[in-house]
């Protein structure tokens, strides 16, 4: 019972927040696939696309496509790098140009245990390549978040997240993002996932509902 309850006053505030005028206090919405797949013993290949609204199903705001190659070292420590490629429509109901990226990321990503709390911590590095109006830029950016997961039972569990985005400029400060949610094992190879979470400007914020499913393939074992 407590479980429904949390999970439909989760719904409760996305779609109330939906029912806002402006483009900060609209819910938009992350379409997201993320996948992980083994290739060996200590090595994965990451990939992800994700298809981000302004608003509930309209008003296109991005599209961004990662793919990445991971190395674990032990259990707790694994290290991951690779190449985004990404289309933003900066506007919101109006004529703005779009942004095109390609960016390069490089994770450190460190597990631990809180009881029964699964913990990890992960420092990105990103070199961003933009290009908007035919003008050229290139800034650099480092990311920390810190992303926690309990069960709930055998094939749910709930998360929580806050990462916050630094910049390599004179104001240092990007964003942070904080946000809960739930994931639903279907299989030993699929999730699907369901959560909110809030973006903090410097003069600004945004509301994201995030709809998810997460795929992982395991190459190393053979099959009959």
């Amino acid at each position: 019972m407590n479980k429904k309850i949390g999970f439909l006053c989760l719904l409760f505030c996305c779609f109330k927040l939906q029912a806002q005028s402006t483009a900060e206090d609209k819910l938009g919405t992350w379409y997201m696939y993320n996948g992980t797949h083994k290739l060996s013993k200590n090595v994965k290949l990451k990939t992800s696309a994700h298809f981000r609204y302004y608003e509930l199903a309209t008003e296109y705001q991005q599209e961004i496509y990662r793919v990445g190659i991971n190395y674990t070292f032990n259990p707790k420590i694994n290290v991951t790098a690779g190449g985004v490629y990404s289309i933003t429509d900066t506007s919101y109901k109006s004529d703005a140009p779009v942004l095109y990226e390609y960016r390069f990321y490089q994770d450190l990503n460190i597990k631990d245990n809180w009881g029964k709390i699964k913990v990890k911590h992960r420092v990105r590095l990103a070199q961003r390549f933009k290009r908007k109006n035919l003008i050229n830029t290139v800034a650099h950016r480092i990311r920390y978040g810190l992303f926690l997961n309990y069960p709930i039972s055998k094939n749910l569990e709930t998360y929580a997240f806050s990462e916050l985005f630094i910049k390599f400029a004179s104001k240092a400060y990007s964003q942070n993002r904080t946000g809960v949610g739930l994931l639903k094992k279907i299989s030993k190879n699929l999730k699907l996932k369901l959560g909110y979470f809030y973006t903090k400007f410097s003069n600004s914020g945004l509301h994201r509902l995030q709809l998810g499913v997460l795929i992982n393939t395991d190459f190393t074992k053979k099959t009959i």
